[in-house]
């Protein structure tokens, strides 16, 4: 199992171990975590490899957002990254209570890539038909990704668990 984390994270695999598929041929990731993941897939999956699960946990979804909203993240980003890395975790956990969690080295143009991603609806309906099962997990109290938007857009290529009361961690308190 390879799992991917989010953004300005690390080992943050614990908080999904409810739903992880423990197995050597799943592949897993968590907001930015779960972008590399699905290209990690297709990737594996081009040179032959064998991947029977993709796991996305809220993953990052921006493609409903306007370019102002992405342009106020970078430009809040780069007046003070500390401070927008704090608020960012503490909006990860809300409406609950702020874990710790590890953090890795942050670089803008990951934030970049992120905010930037285009999901390609072609690129998932090709996994799945190529045998892939792909499992969406979305929080209902996300206030990091637009959840509802997300849940539109993957529900005809995944499945889509969809837990009402959950945060950006999938945490339920």
């Amino acid at each position: 199992m390879k799992f991917f984390s989010g953004f300005s994270l690390k080992d943050d695999k614990h908080f999904f171990a409810p739903y992880i598929k423990e197995s050597d041929y799943t592949v897993c990731g968590f907001s930015y975590g779960a972008i590399k993941a699905f290209e990690a897939a297709k990737k594996e999956l081009q040179e032959g490899k064998r991947i029977d699960t993709l796991q996305l946990f809220s993953p990052a979804f921006f493609q409903s957002k306007d370019e102002k909203f992405k342009r106020l993240q970078l430009m809040a980003y780069r007046k003070n990254e500390d401070v927008y890395l704090s608020q960012f975790l503490n909006a990860c956990f809300l409406p609950y209570e702020r874990q710790d969690v590890s953090h890795s080295i942050t670089v803008l143009e990951e934030l970049e890539e992120l905010l930037h991603y285009e999901w390609n609806k072609q690129d998932l309906a090709a996994l799945s038909a190529q045998g892939v099962v792909i499992e969406v997990y979305l929080g209902g109290e996300d206030q990091i990704v637009d959840a509802d938007a997300a849940k539109a857009f993957l529900m005809d290529v995944a499945t889509v668990t969809y837990i009402k009361e959950a945060n950006h961690f999938l945490q339920l308190s």
